[in-house]
């Protein structure tokens, strides 16, 4: 229940103490009805609030975030799912805004070696603020294809290629005399953004990948990388020859599902690990390690280009859903980051995947306060950054030249998350029995 902050109020649920030592359930309010649902309503010790009951744990839509944030007193232990100004990453212009900026920073003060790690975006402008910069741009490299996004759109809603400037003419009128302001989040503007028009393909069609990252802290930053996620496959054979044809470029399973070939049943993806054991039979294990540890860099580059805009709430975690994009090079292209990635499964796998992520989420979140703190994996998740790079225990021969230093992540390797968590738990209650 939102509280005002000037009320005295004993908290969402249980003070520390003699209370939460007694382990009284924790109330859980979510308003998603999906995968999540699920996984909550199944989970021992949680138990469901409705309408305005008080709650230790929301799962909460970024608009209640947006509304009642402000103005709600939370207790020590309670924690909601999204960071105050989340839209800060997950808003494509500003995420493109701050990668920027961050790539400026690291020039000034690490070199332009450094701040190059930071290219792996598509050149991209704000319409209209940009408007003129793109037209500069866009004449440099005539007929070269360039994609139109809605900078606070999902689903593929809105997106559209084109290739004559005559296109983002007529729709700069429109918006320009558009007077649609929401509260204090900007009128709805657009990104151009230039295509990639040599993405990798499997069996012709083009794909992305969705990987899963989750914050329980900006400051310091603290990160982990899920191990499972998947490639998203377009239904229809990939062409620059139709650049109206939604199903050729755009990935997204809410358009993919709207597709004449698409096979409710087994959709239109294929699991990390197999995307990432196809790639090494391709292009053998040197060449994938480090397209791998590529996308680590994207994942932590993004994450420090926010870390000193974003409001770090230790009430607050997020789990991001990133979208990136290989090219025929290998090079993974960062196209987004949702701070709202669907949780409703497209098949049977897709809903094994999500029932495995979200309970894999909670177990980080640690609303039973069972960690240590210390832990380096839990379940599919491993801990890719605390306030500085973690490095892998173990794992795959270093590739990199760098000597024995590793990044710990496992992104599309064995997920033996239920053996993890048996042998974690049963260590844990060992520790817990030696210390009482």
């Amino acid at each position: 229940m939102s509280r005002p902050k000037n009320q005295n109020y004993k908290g969402h649920g249980l003070s520390k103490g003699k209370e939460r030592e007694q382990r009284a359930p924790i109330r859980f309010k979510t308003a998603l009805m999906n995968t999540l649902m699920d996984v909550l309503r199944h989970r021992p010790g949680w138990v469901e609030v409705k309408d305005e009951g008080e709650w230790d744990f929301y799962w909460c839509d970024v608009s209640w975030l947006r509304e009642n944030f402000d103005h709600t007193y939370m207790d020590e232990h309670v924690r909601i799912s999204h960071f105050r100004n989340h839209y800060e990453l997950t808003r494509k212009n500003y995420m493109v805004k701050n990668l920027k900026r961050f790539r400026k920073q690291l020039e000034r003060e690490a070199g332009k070696l450094e701040a190059a790690r930071c290219d792996f975006f598509p050149k991209t402008f704000e319409l209209p603020s940009e408007y003129h910069l793109f037209v500069e741009e866009f004449r440099k490299n005539p007929g070269i294809t360039w994609i139109m996004k809605p900078v606070a759109r999902s689903q593929g809603k809105g997106i559209f290629l084109f290739r004559r400037l005559k296109d983002i003419t007529d729709w700069r009128k429109d918006t320009r005399n558009s007077d649609d302001q929401k509260d204090d989040i900007p009128v709805e503007n657009y990104v151009a953004q230039r295509y990639i028009e040599n993405p990798y393909l499997i069996g012709g069609r083009k794909f992305d990948l969705r990987v899963y990252v989750l914050v329980m802290s900006y400051i310091p930053l603290r990160a982990w990388l899920y191990r499972d996620g998947f490639a998203r496959f377009s239904n229809t054979r990939f062409t620059l020859n139709s650049i109206d044809d939604q199903y050729v470029h755009l990935t997204n399973v809410a358009v993919q599902k709207t597709s004449p070939d698409y096979h409710p049943k087994k959709g239109s993806k294929w699991m990390l690990q197999r995307f990432r054991q196809y790639l090494t039979s391709k292009h053998g294990p040197q060449a994938v390690e480090t397209l791998f540890r590529d996308m680590d860099n994207i994942f932590i580059k993004s994450l420090q280009s926010v870390q000193k805009v974003i409001i770090s709430d230790k009430h607050c975690f997020e789990l991001y859903g990133y979208d990136i994009l290989i090219d025929q090079d290998l090079k993974p292209w960062l196209l987004e980051v949702n701070a709202s990635p669907s949780l409703t499964a497209s098949s049977q796998e897709d809903y094994e995947l999500k029932t495995c992520l979200l309970e894999d989420t909670l177990h980080v979140v640690d609303m039973e306060a069972r960690l240590t703190g210390r832990e380096k994996r839990v379940g599919g998740f491993d801990l890719m950054w605390n306030d500085g790079p973690v490095s892998r225990e173990e794992g795959p021969p270093d590739l990199s030249g760098m000597g024995n230093f590793v990044t710990n992540t496992h992104l599309g390797c064995v997920n033996d998350r239920k053996k993890q968590l048996r042998q974690l738990f049963c260590s844990l209650q060992v520790q817990k029995k030696a210390s009482s």
